[in-house]
């Protein structure tokens, strides 16, 4: 990592004791770490009641790795939730499972499928459930009385979320109004909030999917298998390869084939695309990822399809 950043360095020529300590310079990854941990400890120290959201993808578990450093050797004092689909792939299920485990965190979980069995929602005629995931997520803010909830959009992904401050608030109906933010001036954060608001807090905003990569390379941050290279049953739907499973099964004029593909992104299986690749390891990945001209949800992801300004309208709704 070539760019630097000087964290404290003390004037020329000024000593300190008997001989001037060496300016303390901060790599740009370290950089970044830095700032996360920093919201990270603010967000504890300011709000009751935070919550992280923890899918098990690699931008949560970034997240997760960034939370346990900012209170170690305290464990983390709040807990995951996550919004499943019922759509979701087994293989990120089981990491979520393992690493709670592990980690020894209180998981909640929220389930779309108990609202579709109830009539509170109903299945969308073109299968996928992502943009269901709103309701269930508004409803456990509400039910645990989260006022502060973790998530881990990137700017660089997509230009709705390139408009979240890093405080992001909600207002009661937890809908967002990107028109009226506050101003986060030299890194300065606003939380307040009245009753029944809360705020979208995301630690991760200034990171790149390069920086993410390079960052779970310098970690060593084990991932789901799914993000490297592996042969999979693939058809090809909306210039994307999607995944043959119990939810997302090819039409009549859609030939299965086996390509060698990773994921790039892992939301909801019926609308997440895979990539044709060859990067088995995360150096792999990382080389992929800094020659790539397309954005990891431009790339393979349905749900950011569906109009031009689609996440931007399901953020206003509610959802991350």
């Amino acid at each position: 990592m070539s760019t630097t950043t000087t964290a404290t360095a003390a004037p020329a020529g000024r000593r300190t004791g008997e001989q001037a300590l060496p300016p303390r310079r901060l790599t740009q990854l370290q950089t970044l770490e830095s700032e996360s941990v920093h919201i990270f400890r603010e967000v504890a120290a300011e709000f009751e009641r935070p919550v992280l959201l923890f899918s098990g993808g690699k931008d949560s578990v970034v997240m997760l790795h960034l939370a346990l450093k900012a209170f170690w050797p305290a464990p983390v004092p709040f807990p995951v939730l996550h919004v499943d689909t019922g759509h979701n792939f087994p293989e990120v299920l089981a990491y979520r499972e393992a690493t709670v485990d592990r980690l020894g965190l209180r998981l909640e979980v929220a389930r779309v499928q108990d609202y579709l069995d109830d009539g509170r929602l109903r299945e969308r005629t073109d299968g996928t459930r992502n943009p269901l995931q709103t309701l269930p997520l508004l409803d456990a803010i509400r039910d645990h009385r989260f006022d502060a909830v973790f998530g881990g959009g990137r700017r660089d992904e997509e230009k709705a979320r390139a408009k979240e401050r890093i405080y992001s608030l909600r207002d009661e109906f937890g809908q967002w109004d990107p028109r009226n933010q506050r101003p986060e001036l030299w890194n300065l954060y606003n939380g307040r909030h009245a009753p029944g608001e809360h705020v979208r807090v995301f630690p991760l905003s200034n990171w790149t999917e390069l920086d993410i990569w390079r960052y779970i390379a310098a970690e060593r941050i084990e991932l789901p298998a799914l993000y490297y290279a592996h042969d999979r049953e693939v058809f090809r739907r909306d210039g994307m390869w999607i995944a043959v499973g119990p939810h997302t099964q090819p039409r009549e004029d859609e030939p299965v084939t086996v390509r060698r593909v990773r994921y790039r992104t892992v939301g909801d299986m019926s609308c997440t695309g895979a990539v044709e690749s060859d990067a088995t390891d995360v150096q792999d990945v990382v080389d992929e990822v800094a020659a790539t001209r397309l954005t990891e949800r431009g790339a393979t992801r349905a749900d950011d399809r569906l109009s031009e300004a689609a996440m931007e309208d399901r953020k206003k709704e509610g959802y991350f």
